[in-house]
């Protein structure tokens, strides 16, 4: 990737409050549900206006460079939360894996298909509904209403934009949820550390103390690759990249 301009644009640089963020008062029980319904319409807007810039037409050199260190074996089954319209998503199933998604955006899943050329099944199950072909399987809707008989047994998860998507309220919640989903699995997770005050997100700065404090009680966190992204906050500021392997601990003796 060259750089990061295509996400961090001109307009997000020193803005006011992230998307999510409720006024003082509120309970924590009222806060987090306007939290995730705020998320919701933000993100279903930017599809919807088509501002997808933060869209790879490629595999991301990360996850080709680092899913090896997850050990995962042949044909395993892949999470990737948030998906998009991912290419990776594409790659992964290249390789051998069954990759599932969940998206917010039924535009987003939409789109993917239809840029492959393929007409995928689609089933409504509760409020989600579920597109699939060959070895990749979409759910589009709300990430926090797919539970675990839905998904199935996971062999690992990968998550290059979904950590780094959401306000720190809902990041706490969707770490425990993954957790609740597939429980501690090899994952493979990108994440960026920057200055926040210059920039409202997404994306969101993700600090290796938050990662700690989110999955440390389950994985053991290395780091694999941190390099710094070219132009950074456009001049006021560094940004660095860091790619991450979350290993399962052993359940406690």
């Amino acid at each position: 990737m060259s750089g990061f301009s295509h996400i961090f644009p001109t307009h997000a640089i020193v803005s006011p409050a992230e998307p999510g963020t409720v006024s003082v008062g509120k309970s924590r029980k009222q806060a987090g549900f306007m939290d995730v319904k705020l998320n919701v319409v933000f993100w279903q807007e930017k599809w919807e206006r088509g501002e997808t810039g933060f869209h790879e037409p490629q595999a991301n050199p990360l996850l080709t460079r680092h899913i090896g260190a997850l050990d995962l074996p042949a044909g395993a089954r892949i999470f990737v939360p948030l998906c998009g319209m991912s290419q990776d998503m594409v790659w992964l199933a290249e390789q051998g894996f069954h990759v599932t998604g969940c998206e917010l955006s039924d535009i987003a899943v939409r789109r993917f298909f239809i840029d492959l050329g393929i007409t995928p099944d689609i089933v409504d199950v509760g409020p989600l509904r579920c597109f699939s072909a060959g070895n990749i399987r979409i759910f589009a809707g709300n990430i926090f209403d797919l539970t675990p008989d839905l998904l199935g047994p996971m062999g690992g998860i990968y998550d290059r934009a979904a950590l780094i998507a959401l306000p720190e309220d809902l990041r706490r919640a969707y770490a425990a949820h993954l957790l609740s989903l597939t429980g501690p699995v090899p994952e493979l997770l990108v994440t960026l550390d920057y200055d926040q005050s210059c920039l409202k997100g997404p994306p969101f700065s993700v600090r290796e103390t938050f990662l700690r404090e989110c999955y440390g009680l389950a994985y053991a966190l290395t780091i694999l690759e941190s390099r710094a992204v070219e132009g950074g906050l456009k001049g006021r500021g560094p940004v660095s990249e860091n790619v991450w392997r979350l290993s399962p601990l052993p359940p406690p003796s």
